[in-house]
């Protein structure tokens, strides 16, 4: 059975890997998703996948469209975290960006692109 948490100790939190992260990762787009990749490194030993999400107060001044737009990656996440680990691989750090100034209609199309950069990852 697929495990559909998202638990603390998934969670990018810490300063020092999310400033690793900017410095070292690998950054991918599609669509109106862009993700920062940061593989295991010898430098920061990880159990398991850190993922995080942010969304720029430049194109939503509203916290409220910001929040939602975060609600939203994160249950993308969720539910899609076999595909994303296939993806991406284990023990690797991410952060999750939305870089378009329109708010999306539906979960669907959110899903949609988050799956279809995990596949464009996946064919790498």
């Amino acid at each position: 059975m697929t495990n559909f948490k998202y638990s603390k100790r998934e969670k990018l939190k810490k300063t020092d890997e999310i400033t690793l992260l900017f410095e070292k990762g690998k950054w991918k787009t599609c669509g109106n998703l862009r993700i920062i990749i940061l593989k295991n490194n010898p430098n920061l030993s990880i159990e398991n996948t850190k993922f995080g999400v942010s969304v720029s107060k430049r194109y939503f001044k509203k916290a409220v469209h910001r929040n939602r737009l975060k609600r939203l990656l994160r249950e993308c996440y969720r539910l899609n975290k076999d595909l994303f680990n296939e993806s991406f691989g284990e023990k690797t750090i991410a952060m999750l960006f939305w870089v378009s100034s329109e708010i999306p209609e539906k979960f669907q199309e959110v899903e949609a692109q988050f799956v279809k950069l995990c596949q464009l990852q996946k064919k790498i």
